[in-house]
């Protein structure tokens, strides 16, 4: 019984590690996003180690983080400071429509709902394109292209991915002022547990794209995903080598 206990293992001991590994996740996160324009490549690198954590593929947190965070610095902060700006943009035009615009109540109410509409789409995007960043490698614009394809043809995860990250939060702001003890537990797990629990979602839809003979021979590899068939065609490689 003690020998079962004491089990590294043991499903509680492998779910303790895994809390000790979201702990280190929050304190590398937060030192690697201080530069601000830095948060899309921690961002990724923490998806990059959570995904992993949820298959049960554990490894070495800190160097697979660093790993990550090297391998996608620059495409993750190109993606980040694009999200940034548009995030910016559609929230000061949101509350230009909503508090500061006078006039014609149904042109402020089309106006918000077109606006509520696009940051709808922002926030779906947000939610898959820095998992995709750390699983996948494709260019920038098709990185953002695929996040809105994959975050609307996976509607109902999407929006259960939103719903439990809102929860999140306002269980996090609601702490603050009630129940001090879960603000220090927020504060010591940090963003590392949102991205933890959305890996949980994330990794099916994944493994829908990658097919079954490239999971066994490259498991950690990043591939190409909803790329133009022809493009992977072995006789179109062929020709383009002949030519």
């Amino acid at each position: 019984m003690l020998q079962g206990i004491f089990n590294y293992d043991n499903p509680v001991w492998r779910f303790i590690g895994k809390l000790g590994d979201l702990m280190i996740l929050n304190i590398l996160w937060l030192i690697c996003s201080i530069p601000i324009f830095t948060i899309g490549a921690s961002t990724t690198a923490v998806y990059y180690v959570t995904i992993k954590l949820a298959r049960d593929d554990d490894g070495y947190t800190i160097r697979n983080f660093f790993k990550s965070f090297k391998e996608n610095f620059k495409q993750a902060t190109a993606i980040w400071l694009l999200m940034l700006v548009t995030g910016i943009i559609l929230g000061f035009d949101l509350y230009f429509f909503l508090f500061v615009l006078t006039g014609s109540s149904i042109v402020r109410t089309v106006f918000t709902a077109a606006i509520g509409a696009l940051t709808l789409i922002w926030l779906c995007i947000f939610s898959y394109v820095f998992p995709l960043q750390s699983r996948f490698y494709n260019p920038v614009k098709r990185t953002v292209f695929n996040a809105f394809f994959m975050s609307i043809r996976h509607f109902f995860h999407t929006l259960g991915m939103l719903v439990l990250d809102g929860c999140l939060l306002v269980l996090g702001v609601f702490s603050i002022y009630y129940l001090p003890q879960i603000t220090i537990l927020a504060m010591m797990f940090g963003f590392p547990l949102i991205a933890f629990v959305n890996s949980y979602i994330l990794n099916p839809i994944f493994n829908r794209y990658i097919p079954e003979d490239e999971k066994k021979e490259n498991p950690d590899e990043l591939r190409p995903i909803l790329q133009d068939v022809i493009m992977n065609h072995p006789d179109k490689k062929d020709e383009e080598g002949k030519e």
